[in-house]
């Protein structure tokens, strides 16, 4: 163990360089360092530099959320205690941040406040510490946030518009300069796809797409002072509302209906002819004793009712001339003979 000279080394040399006229100094200070040791004063104990220093320190950062990181050293017992300092380096002097100087193993600084400053370049140093031993300041890789932090995927919301879609966009933090927004357009029918780079605007609307198809869109953020960027999720919706199942349900019920219905009319049709016909055989048949057809005895029934009605006319005729004298009688029997 490497030790720098214990506190009473130390007073004795100094006691040896102080002139001899300032004898009752020394003597008030060897009484000191007489108490300092019956006492066992262990705040005036020289510590030792004997701790391993702390390893794989490193800055992340997120939407300019910037935290440290870091792995306690092989050998670190586990009482042993973090403390972390930064430097700005236009001003090349380190500062102790209140808030990191009682980290465990395993904890995290947060440095955003310490780095609020975009354009400025930082660093961070981290020590491992006991009561009585310290161990070397581990430094890390220089820091720009405006570079340095990785810009995540904004938020994204879509919806369809007939044939068009709707892109509603939310920049994930508050930026000082434009950014442009990379779209990545996918159809999931296909898999045909294209991509757009539009500036940034809280609605954006996608134009000259397929109604009813589904389309899933990726956004991410590109700027000319950071490449860091992550995209969003896959965010996907119909241009129009697809029509639904129950849709295609009626609209086939509907057809096999029409089918079923003209097959009945065609049905109807060809077998009502032939027993129309059927039915107009048996008639004849029937009326006219198996031999003679519907109009021969249509006209037969005409002949018979004339004969019969001129029959009654006769007869009429008869009864009436017997009631008359005979100049009358002869002049209706030309009258009757002349109209039969």
């Amino acid at each position: 163990m490497l030790c720098s000279l214990t506190l009473t080394s130390l007073i004795c040399l100094y006691l040896r360089a102080i002139p001899r006229p300032w004898s009752t100094m020394k003597l008030w200070m060897m009484l000191l360092i007489l108490l300092l040791h019956l006492g066992n004063a262990p705040w005036m104990t020289v510590v030792c530099v004997s701790l391993p220093a702390p390893s794989k320190v490193s800055i992340s950062s997120l939407n300019m959320e910037h935290t440290l990181s870091f792995l306690p050293g092989p050998g670190t017992p586990p009482d042993a205690r973090f403390t972390v300092q930064v430097l700005r380096l236009r001003k090349s002097q380190w500062r102790l941040l209140a808030a990191c100087t009682q980290l465990t193993a395993g904890q995290k600084c947060n440095l955003t406040r310490a780095f609020k400053d975009r354009y400025e370049q930082y660093q961070a140093r981290i020590q491992a510490f006991t009561l009585s031993q310290t161990s070397n300041w581990t430094v890390s890789e220089k820091f720009l946030p405006l570079t340095d932090t990785v810009l995540g995927p904004p938020d994204v919301s879509l919806s369809g518009c007939g044939d068009c879609l709707l892109l509603r966009l939310g920049a994930p933090i508050a930026m000082e300069f434009s950014p442009t927004y990379r779209v990545h357009v996918q159809r999931t029918r296909d898999g045909v796809q294209f991509n757009l780079s539009l500036p940034y605007k809280e609605e954006t609307v996608i134009t000259y797409l397929q109604p009813g198809v589904e389309y899933c869109v990726t956004v991410s953020i590109w700027s000319v002072f950071n490449k860091n960027t992550v995209s969003s999720a896959p965010h996907c919706a119909f241009t129009s509302p697809p029509p639904s199942r129950i849709s295609y349900v009626v609209m086939l019920g509907l057809l096999a209906a029409v089918c079923a219905l003209g097959l009945l009319l065609i049905l109807l049709h060809f077998y009502g002819l032939q027993g129309f016909k059927v039915l107009r055989k048996c008639l004849s048949t029937t009326l006219c004793g198996g031999g003679v057809s519907i109009e021969q005895s249509a006209q037969m029934s005409a002949v018979q009712h004339l004969k019969e009605g001129s029959a009654d006319c006769l007869l009429t005729a008869q009864r009436l001339l017997r009631n008359t004298s005979d100049g009358e009688r002869k002049s209706m029997e030309r009258t009757v003979k002349s109209n039969v």
